[in-house]
């Protein structure tokens, strides 16, 4: 990611470089705190004892390397305000991978290389429908509908999409946007609130 372009608001690939990625060092830690004075990376693999990131950028970018770090421990980041008035606070990873269910909030180290796409074929059939008009569907899926058999409510990928698709059939749209579906700590937010 090109730092300077992501302060200007082109960058569109800033998830590869903030969050938690892991490497072969070990996992890096990078979070963007621009009104901070400190952020200390706190973790269950540390007990989750602060241990001082190290400010890489005056924009107010953060980094930190864990060697001993892996995938599947939680962390936070510990925010020390400049302003001494203000509170300290513990804050998920706005781009964590990986989220705890609530109410509790940390993120969740995930190790992005060991999940592989399989819709190649699915891909390489689609045809161009450019010239066609569009009529979009914005969906929530966590909230779109609930599983009473689920004791969080939710349906699975393959429980859901079957029921999505016949009502948007139904429906006359022919084009579906979801909203984040990525794991977050506020349901209420529906992801946006990070």
């Amino acid at each position: 990611m090109d730092i300077h372009q992501f302060f200007l608001g082109n960058a569109f690939d800033a998830h590869t470089y903030f969050g938690a990625h892991v490497t072969e060092q070990g996992v890096v830690f990078r979070t963007l705190a621009p009104n901070a004075a400190a952020v200390d990376l706190i973790w269950e693999g540390g007990d989750w004892e602060p241990i001082p990131m190290q400010r890489i950028h005056d924009g107010g970018v953060y980094e930190l390397t864990v060697p001993e770090a892996v995938a599947g421990q939680m962390y936070k980041y510990r925010i020390t305000p400049q302003n001494p008035d203000g509170d300290i606070i513990d804050h998920c990873d706005p781009y964590g991978f990986g989220m705890e269910l609530r109410p509790n909030n940390a993120s969740i180290i995930r190790d992005l290389s060991s999940y592989t796409f399989h819709d190649k074929k699915w891909l390489a059939q689609r045809g161009s429908h450019r010239k066609k008009p569009v009529n979009i569907y914005e969906v929530h899926l966590g909230s779109w509908r609930t599983n009473p058999n689920n004791p969080n409510g939710w349906y699975t990928y393959e429980e859901i999409a079957p029921k999505l698709v016949d009502y948007v059939k139904k429906a006359g749209y022919n084009y579906i946007e979801f909203m984040p579906l990525s794991e977050h700590p506020a349901d209420c937010s529906w992801g946006y609130q990070n």
